[in-house]
């Protein structure tokens, strides 16, 4: 089963990335306030961007490098998509 990384921004602008299997599920749970304490409070959230990786492993992978970027970097790689 493939996993995704992403990345959304909430409503105050910031970002939040994360991993999941079920991208669309994923985002759902975020806008009903059931997601991560960070996004609960930033509502509503919109998904800027999104990699699909082989697995879920690889997704978290990629989600902690990604979480290792500066902000200027994220929206780089937001534009590029």
């Amino acid at each position: 089963m493939s996993g995704w990384v992403y990345i959304v921004r909430c409503a105050d602008g910031t970002l939040y990335t994360g991993a999941t299997t079920d991208i669309q599920a994923r985002i759902k749970v975020h806008n009903a306030g059931k997601g991560a304490k960070y996004t609960k409070g930033r509502l509503p959230v919109t998904l800027v961007y999104s990699e699909e990786l082989p697995d879920y492993h690889a997704a978290q992978s990629r989600e902690w490098h990604i979480k290792q970027m500066t902000k200027k970097e994220k929206e780089k790689l937001i534009q590029n998509q």
